[in-house]
């Protein structure tokens, strides 16, 4: 007994490790390669002279980052579509663009060269400065990771403990820089604690996580990282390699994350607009809880109409969709597929689609790989490898050869 219980936890943790390997092996590999080219960048920077970082490349970067904002925030204000988190990054850029562009005529105003004898560290000013880019950065990640929550109050709650240790840094004997430097990282490792419960509330209303999951926000997290060490390398020795990685690192950042954000789909926003004003049952009585569906009812009509209609070959399928065959709302149609299936929409959907596609492989194998993804409702070849994969335990080729040999 004790031998089957050990085997059946290896074989889950197997699971769960190769599950977490093909969900986020594109993303580990983005990492590692930023990473690289930012050691790269600092080992070459360090042949740079000082005078020449001081007088024209770092000028031309912080034009290129002030340009690079300006820009983006004029193409999501013209194709935002009433998008809120497009809004919002837009009005980031925006205020972004004017920041970096007081700095750039500060800078050219006021040159002051490094001497390249010696490293100096960031002034208290400074790093509160950084403060406000870095709690402009959080913005995005708060309104994607807990939808509905941000709004003005809570966007400046966010600055509060920022503002709270800079006061503390002037009026208390001791030095707090370090402090200052690292508290937006800490800011957006509390952040990440919510990707988990951001990443369950998508699988529970979409059938697809293309372009809406939580993949884009590690990688946005990832350049947010490296740009704020960076940042803190430079709060206690500035130089100009320092400065240079972590320019370049920004202006990265915020030109990606501008063409990503324009072509991704906010679930938040998606759901908020497909509301209709069907309201939820009421219990019978006081000391009810929950009101007592028919939910095997329901499911027998759920089932007959996947089998009908086949809704799920539709990569737009939601979960709100299901309200075409059962009359509830959305938190009731989640405890439907939950309570009598065991797992989420997302997962549901998926098996669905995946037993489609075993199905046409075994009937026409000869068909393309393309066809059968489009079809089934996956988004590209691409995305069904990963779901096959993940779902099955091997690639579409793999399985329908064991399946063609078998017989």
């Amino acid at each position: 007994m004790a031998e089957d219980i050990s085997h059946f936890n290896y074989s889950a943790v197997k699971k769960s490790l190769r599950r977490f390997c093909i969900d986020y092996r594109t993303e580990f590999i983005f990492g590692i390669v930023l990473l690289i080219c930012a050691l790269c960048s600092y080992r070459l920077a360090r042949l740079i002279p000082v005078s020449f970082y001081d007088t024209t490349l770092s000028p031309i970067l912080n034009g290129c980052i002030a340009t690079t904002s300006l820009l983006g925030a004029v193409l999501l204000f013209r194709h935002h579509k009433g998008v809120r988190v497009r809004l919002l990054w837009a009005g980031v850029l925006l205020i972004w663009a004017v920041l970096a562009s007081l700095l750039l005529l500060r800078v050219m105003a006021y040159n002051a060269p490094i001497d390249s004898d010696q490293t100096i560290s960031l002034r208290g000013s400074e790093l509160i400065i950084g403060n406000i880019y870095a709690w402009l950065l959080l913005l995005y990640p708060t309104a994607v990771l807990r939808p509905g929550w941000l709004n003005i109050s809570r966007a400046l709650l966010l600055l509060l403990p920022m503002a709270i240790v800079a006061l503390l840094d002037y009026a208390l004997p001791i030095d707090l820089r370090w402090l200052l430097a690292i508290l937006p990282m800490l800011l957006m490792g509390i952040l990440v604690l919510h990707i988990r419960a951001y990443r369950k509330w998508c699988e529970e209303n979409y059938s697809s996580m293309d372009d809406i999951d939580v993949q884009w926000i590690w990688r946005y997290i990832t350049m947010y990282l490296l740009s704020g060490g960076c940042y803190c390398v430079m709060s206690f020795s500035y130089t100009p390699a320092h400065a240079f990685t972590q320019q370049w690192l920004l202006l990265f950042m915020l030109a990606y994350s501008t063409e990503q954000i324009l072509f991704r789909r906010d679930p938040w926003d998606m759901v908020r607009r497909a509301r209709q004003p069907l309201p939820a049952p009421q219990p019978t009585s006081a000391e009810e809880e929950t009101p007592e569906l028919p939910y095997a009812e329901y499911r027998a009509q759920l089932e007959a109409w996947m089998a009908a209609e086949k809704p799920y070959l539709n990569p737009e399928f939601r979960l709100m969709d299901l309200r075409q065959i059962v009359p509830l709302n959305r938190t009731y149609l989640s405890q439907l597929i939950n309570t009598e299936y065991n797992c989420n929409f997302y997962q549901y959907v998926t098996s669905y689609r995946i037993n489609e596609a075993q199905r046409l492989m075994l009937e026409q194998p000869d068909m393309k790989l393309q066809d059968i993804s489009d079809y089934c409702g996956f988004s590209s070849p691409t995305v069904f490898s990963r779901v096959f994969a993940r779902e099955i335990g091997m690639t579409p080729s793999e399985w329908l050869a064991q399946q063609l040999s078998a017989h």
